[in-house]
């Protein structure tokens, strides 16, 4: 699997580099899925026995910290989805593009996001997860945004991104919470040990979050309609295959969790339909081929989210087989919207018809995706909605109605995506697809049709994903006839409404139209938007003004409003307190806070500047009476080389202070000040008088030679104690120098031109 991940990553690096253009290009790209199919078919048989394939790479033991893949049922049915449907997608955007620049560039992003979606589905540790769940948001919007020069492609990116990002955020800190309630973060571990209690609970509301944004539920769901401004190739891998499905495969994972916790059932299940229903409602009036499955595919989602939500056995294997059946279904249904845009020039639904004569081969393909999509027999998609019908049946029968209800939808924008293909012949010109453009959603198509027709081929891949989560195998029955059962009357009904819908149609269409409209998700994100940025705009014009003593005043009250409630509850004196440990500390700390009152009232810079040298030197004299020689003698040289780039830059300054502000300021000052002041003394005395069990300076006298593997404290405290902070310092200085190189470049250049 670790050999999986980097050939993902080594293709999309050479096809970024100008060697991955052209046909080249899409061989490269096919190379990384094909692989992962062969290795995946390979491994299927274990899996299916019931042995996941485990491989770990420990990073910080300590911390808990390490890359873990599990390949069980549920990750070998998510995997095989990635690379097979992964590859069927990279051919057809080898004959979408037909070789136009920048095909290298949208193959290393699609490449880059199999890949990604690859390891989510093989991760078992939730930080390794939430890895791979962040760099499928990054390369989704490198792919939605692929036409950087389109204002759209770009609008749609950003807001992608900004949904996902703040859900992943928020996932984290419910990953973190769970982690720690429970002792590990390992997938399988915490469903065979669920934690309970209100910390659990917590994590699960704020792991949620992420996945309802990821899977665009309402009131996120608005993002995935938007990204129909990516390429069709991007919109078929991630908006209906891929991305989209991570929130419900991650509400999978941890159904044994959710198990415990109240408020999950209902919300998500709550949730799942509104989203279905409004998902259905908006497909019945769009008239771009791509914005009605878009928002047929947040509609589907939606039922998926429901039905996940009871959280049965049953349900559960139920979700996983749907899952597949819709991925098959609806990335060639995307790849068919394509190539009808690239025959006929044109996605509107008002403009289009007749193309079934024209297009054979690209009707039956989106003719059998269509009918499994409205479940009709003997298609996948009608395999798995009777499965899902009959859990829901049995566990949830409401829902089950509600179910059936939103399906009629379903198969009314089904018939109007269909609807292309037939009736009186327009456009009058039609240029015949390419080969690439209708093999890969042909091929989908019939495996669909293979697997609806012959279930027993495909049944137990899903039976073996939902063991995998609920330890019950076989929960679900994937049959073509079931019988006459109450989910086959649901079944029959939702599809006599959807076709009533579908010769209803003109009197429909004027019902929506009086209907008021629905909140519009897409104002209350831009709303959302502006009112942050004006909020932004307004915080950084009361606290970037520019002004340093405004800036130090924030950092100041900021040190009083946050620890000093505390500070004024555990305020105590240590037990025999001394003003100083001899005459020497005594004077010198006298001189010094002489030195600082004086430099309050000065007006000259330069005698300013004497006094707060008089500072500084006089804490290095008091390092040195410490018994410190090295500190003492690092203050010298700060003090030193700092008191001379002040007298440098003084020379360019007033030589006195300009008088600023009122009285009344000055009073703010000085109050602040003595406020800091005595807060720092009251800290110092506090944390004097609780003194730690055991001193710092034994621990690191100690600990230096093993664990550092140095006699010198300071050196190995530098180089092993603070790495990550002295690895940021040599970050900050080269960043500096290759600043001020460029700086310098510039100005010789500049100077040249002139000459």
């Amino acid at each position: 699997m670790f050999a999986l991940l980097a050939a993902h990553g080594l293709a999309a690096l050479l096809l970024a580099l100008p060697f991955g253009r052209g046909r080249r290009a899409v061989a490269i790209a096919a190379v990384p899925p094909a692989a992962a199919l062969v290795w995946l078919a390979a491994r299927a048989g274990g899996v299916l026995d019931g042995r996941a394939v485990e491989e770990r790479l420990s990073w910080v033991p300590g911390l808990d910290l390490g890359l873990d893949l599990r390949l069980d049922g549920a990750a070998l049915l998510l995997a095989l989805l990635v690379a097979g449907i992964g590859l069927g997608i990279v051919l057809y955007a080898g004959g979408y593009f037909g070789g136009k620049p920048g095909t290298g560039r949208f193959l290393a992003a699609l490449v880059g996001f199999g890949g990604s979606m690859l390891g989510l589905a093989v991760s078992d540790h939730l930080i390794a997860l939430y890895l791979f769940w962040e760099a499928t948001t990054v390369t989704s919007y490198l792919l939605i945004g692929h036409d950087d020069r389109s204002p759209d492609a770009r609008a749609a990116a950003q807001q992608a991104a900004l949904v996902t990002v703040l859900g992943g955020l928020a996932m984290l800190g419910g990953i973190v919470l769970l982690g720690l309630d429970a002792g590990t973060m390992s997938i399988s571990e915490l469903a065979a040990a669920p934690p309970q209690g209100g910390t659990a609970a917590a994590a699960m509301g704020l792991i949620l979050l992420g996945a309802l944004t990821k899977s665009a539920q309402f009131p996120f769901h608005d993002w995935l309609p938007g990204a129909m401004a990516a390429p069709t190739p991007a919109s078929a891998y991630l908006h209906s295959a891929t991305m989209v499905k991570a929130g419900v495969f991650l509400i999978v994972r941890l159904a044994p969790v959710a198990a415990g916790v109240g408020f999950w059932t209902p919300l998500v299940a709550g949730i799942g339909l509104t989203t279905m229903f409004l998902g259905g409602w908006r497909a019945l009036r769009e008239y771009d081929l791509k914005l009605i499955l878009a928002y047929g595919t947040v509609a589907q989602l939606g039922l998926l989210t429901a039905t996940a939500a009871v959280a049965e056995p049953a349900a559960i294997t139920a979700v996983l087989g749907m899952l597949a059946a819709h991925a098959l279904f609806k990335a060639a249904l995307f790849m068919v919207a394509g190539a009808v845009d690239k025959a006929a020039g044109t996605r509107d639904v008002r403009r289009l018809g007749g193309l079934g004569a024209r297009l054979p081969w690209l009707f039956a393909a989106a003719l059998a995706a269509g009918a499994s999509m409205a479940g009709i027999p003997p298609l996948l998609g009608f395999v798995t909605k009777e499965a899902v019908l009959d859990a829901l049946v049995a566990d949830a029968p409401a829902m089950a109605v509600l179910v059936a209800a939103g399906s009629a939808l379903t198969v009314a924008y089904t018939a109007r995506v269909l609807s292309v293909f037939t009736g009186p012949a327009s456009p009058s010109t039609v240029r015949r697809p390419g080969a690439w453009l209708v093999g890969p959603p042909l091929a989908l198509a019939v495996l669909g049709l293979v697997a609806g027709a012959a279930p027993s081929l495909v049944a137990p891949v899903f039976d073996a994903a939902g063991a995998s989560v609920t330890g019950v195998a076989g929960a679900a029955k994937f049959v073509l006839w079931p019988g006459i059962t109450p989910a086959l009357g649901l079944s029959a009904a939702s599809l006599a409404a959807g076709l009533g819908l579908v010769a209803a149609r003109r009197p429909f269409e004027r019902l929506q139209e009086r209907l008021p409209r629905l909140p519009d998700a897409r104002a209350a994100y831009r709303s959302t938007v502006t009112g942050l940025l004006r909020l932004a705009d307004l915080s950084t014009g009361l606290f970037q003004s520019g002004s340093l003593p405004v800036y130090l005043g924030v950092v100041l009250v900021s040190v009083l409003a946050v620890p000093g409630p505390a500070l004024v509850g555990a305020f105590d004196l240590p037990d025999g307190l001394a003003i100083g440990e001899g005459w020497v500390q005594v004077v010198v700390a006298g001189l010094m806070a002489l030195s600082a009152a004086a430099l309050a009232a000065v007006r000259r810079r330069l005698a300013a500047l004497l006094l707060l040298g008089a500072v500084g030197y006089g804490m290095a004299a008091l390092f040195a009476v410490q018994g410190a020689p090295d500190l003492a003698l690092t203050q010298l040289l700060i003090e030193t080389v700092s008191l001379v780039v002040l007298a440098l830059v003084l020379y360019r300054m007033p030589v006195r202070f300009r008088r600023s502000g009122s009285r009344g300021r000055a009073w703010l000052r000085l109050a602040l000040s003595a406020a800091v002041g005595v807060f720092v003394t009251a800290a110092v005395l506090t944390a004097g008088a609780d003194p730690a069990e055991r001193s710092v300076s034994d621990y690191y006298a100690e600990r230096s030679l093993p664990d550092g593997g140095g006699r010198n404290i300071v050196n190995v405290i530098l180089t092993d104690f603070r790495a990550l902070d002295t690895f940021g310092e040599i970050t900050v200085l080269t960043t500096a120098a290759l600043g001020v190189g460029g700086l310098l470049a510039g100005l010789t250049a500049a100077r040249r031109e002139e000459s």
